[in-house]
């Protein structure tokens, strides 16, 4: 397939650095909300849409200005405050992932918040960009003794004795990496069933594909709702045009698509925002249907 340049095919300008903001504050009813960036990192072209003819993949990447050479992530966390509680979802890759990650705790510094004042923590899925960063170098919670949260199905996924015995080999460090996080000293685990509130105002749904035991955080106050969707889709222009496209990193495809199209419909019907942990920063908009697939529509910013 012959198409133009990368250069004039994607809206990649180039590093911005870091001085520019990493974390934006907004309100969902009577909660105050904090998105927090963990970093980026990069995917091979490769392991995008795995089911899609490679030439509709190029020309879909190329149409929708992204590069051609592999994939883009950004890694948007979310602190939730309601009041009587202050809930951190997710705690990134710390150090034990990619260079380009773990800053999730330097970025809560900059923005104000005390980690000592983190009252709950919920992890959606227990993949390194989402769990690593729950241990210091002593093996200990960052963040200890307050109670952290993970669906009992993916806790139980990830804890099968022979599971690093089962998987390929380059998925072994993500299974003993996800073990060693789960069983950190320091934290207090409580186990997540489907539809289970962690706080008024904040509970959890089931979202699996991605993981096995994927669970989504849905905040709800005066009236208002936002699904912060962790893993459940990761690119708001391949997931939304293309549900059917998936990832390598989504371990059961076909429960994937059913899991998107479901939160789609959902989103899209009762207009609800979503929040998508790699989507470009801050990743926070709505969805609209768009004939037979959907649209991601960016939330518009207000400044007062």
């Amino acid at each position: 397939m012959h198409l133009p340049a990368r250069a004039a095919a994607s809206s990649d300008f180039g590093p911005v650095g870091f001085s520019n903001p990493s974390h934006v504050n907004f309100s969902l009813g009577q909660i105050g909300l904090t998105i927090l960036s963990d970093g980026f990192f990069r995917r091979p072209t490769e392991t995008i849409a795995i089911n899609a003819d490679p030439d509709l993949r190029v020309r879909f990447m190329y149409e929708h200005f992204l590069p051609q050479d592999g994939g883009y992530s950004h890694t948007n966390h979310v602190v939730i405050d309601s009041g009587d509680a202050r809930i951190l979802i997710d705690v990134g890759s710390g150090d034990r992932f990619l260079p380009t990650t773990g800053r999730l705790m330097a970025n809560m510094a900059e923005a104000g918040i005390d980690p000592a004042s983190i009252t709950h923590v919920i992890i959606t899925h227990a993949h390194p960009d989402h769990i690593w960063g729950i241990r210091d170098g002593f093996d200990e919670a960052i963040l200890p003794d307050i109670p952290y949260f993970i669906g009992a199905t993916e806790r139980a996924f990830w804890m099968q004795d022979d599971l690093v015995t089962r998987v390929p080999p380059e998925l072994q460090q993500f299974v003993l990496g996800a073990q060693n996080s789960i069983t950190v000293s320091g934290a207090d685990w409580t186990l997540l069933n489907p539809d289970q509130e962690v706080a008024p105002g904040i509970r959890v749904i089931p979202t699996p594909g991605h993981t096995p035991g994927h669970m989504s955080v849905v905040v709800e106050s005066d009236g208002e709702q936002l699904i912060v969707l962790g893993d459940a889709m990761t690119n708001p222009y391949l997931d939304f045009a293309h549900p059917d496209w998936v990832n390598e990193a989504d371990m059961d495809a076909a429960q994937t698509v059913t899991t998107r199209r479901r939160l789609l419909d959902m989103a899209a019907t009762d207009r609800i925002a979503v929040l998508g942990y790699h989507f470009p920063f801050p990743g926070i908009g709505n969805v609209m249907r768009d004939g037979q697939s959907y649209r991601f529509i960016p939330a518009l910013w207000r400044f007062d």
